[in-house]
């Protein structure tokens, strides 16, 4: 990292886990005493530290992580050009920073790219104020001066999963991607939660299997959660017999559930990358035909919002899509749920027109 950012900051923002153990923020060897001298630490007292560092590592997603590291990286390149402190940075620096993201940013990547600068000054215990009106002055010109619309990702709905799995054949790779989307749709797992999956977490039932979700962006402590997958109704569909399909030719009894497949077919052990699925959807999309403006907007978050989508049009109650995809604040679920009925019962569609 960078010189002149705390040692807390490069314990949550180091992008190189092997790197040197650094001290955890105030920390001169043992924590600071008023009027008294400090004998060097001890072996345990090293260990100690380097276990506590370790952890604070593992409190942050690490897809979270990467995303702080790229806007932190960003915001110290502009300073180094300009001439600015990015730590710790004054409000009017801000305020200049995000004024010069507004003609090549979008503002969710202009907001994002504030929350890890607020992030960087919180981890090094540095004063931050986000709502200072050198800050929010131009933050809020920016946005109202681009009033972009926001480009909503595709719910992929049955119709939809049925023209990507047409593209699926019976070979390694079809028959992964098949397994990958079927069971992404039918578990309504995040990307992560998909690429996570060991052949362990699968256990048969006897009317399908259980997933075993080993952690998850709701369940940060990795306690775990089970899910049912029931038999569908038609083969082609039905994500339990696609699961049972891939690990015939997987042919493995531990490890990542879906793996590379090389361009030969073969088979690798390293589990998929989260940014596969989202790389297979475009790849089966194209493949599917499907047109532009749908597949720019083709994501892995498509395969849960379909989901919710089709259990609510099929009068699942609303408590047991919220459970199934394990949403923790019932407003999550409705987000959807409302989004929908503006269509469905839509006022204008009852007045006889």
């Amino acid at each position: 990292m960078s010189s002149g950012i705390p040692p807390a900051i490069v314990v949550l923002m180091s992008s190189d886990p092997s790197s040197p153990t650094p001290r955890l923020a105030g920390t001169t060897g043992v924590p600071p005493a008023e009027g008294k001298a400090h004998m060097p630490l001890t072996p345990a007292g090293v260990a100690a530290l380097a276990a506590a560092t370790d952890f604070a590592r593992r409190a942050t997603a690490p897809a979270t992580l990467r995303a702080y590291r790229a806007d932190w990286a960003h915001f110290q390149n502009w300073c180094a050009r300009t001439g600015f402190t990015p730590l710790p940075a004054e409000p009017w620096v801000v305020g200049a920073y995000l004024a010069s993201l507004a003609e090549d940013f979008a503002p969710a990547t202009i907001r994002r790219r504030l929350a890890a600068i607020g992030k960087a000054h919180r981890f090094g215990d540095l004063p931050w104020n986000p709502g200072h009106r050198d800050i929010q002055g131009p933050l809020q010109g920016v946005l109202r001066t681009q009033r972009r619309p926001v480009s909503k990702p595709v719910a992929v709905r049955r119709s939809l999963l049925g023209q990507l799995l047409a593209t699926c054949d019976l070979s390694p790779r079809g028959r992964r991607d098949r397994a990958l989307l079927l069971v992404g749709f039918a578990a309504a797992l995040r990307r992560s939660e998909l690429v996570g999956l060991h052949v362990e977490d699968i256990t048969p039932t006897e009317t399908g299997v259980r997933l075993r979700i080993r952690a998850s962006k709701t369940d940060q402590t990795g306690e775990g959660v089970m899910i049912g997958l029931a038999r569908g109704r038609q083969a082609q569909t039905c994500p339990v017999r696609a699961l049972a399909a891939w690990q015939a030719v997987a042919r493995r009894g531990a490890g990542p559930l879906f793996r590379k497949v090389d361009v030969n077919g073969r088979i690798r052990e390293k589990a998929l990358h989260p940014d596969a699925v989202r790389q297979i959807l475009h790849r089966r999309g194209a493949l599917a035909g499907l047109p532009a403006d749908v597949l720019t907007r083709l994501t892995p978050h498509g395969l849960r919002s379909g989901f919710i989508t089709e259990a609510y049009l099929a009068d699942v109650r609303e408590e047991e899509i919220r459970r199934h995809v394990r949403h923790r604040d019932p407003r999550s679920t409705r987000g959807y749920i409302e989004l929908l009925d503006l269509v469905i019962d839509t006022p204008a569609g009852k007045v006889g027109l």
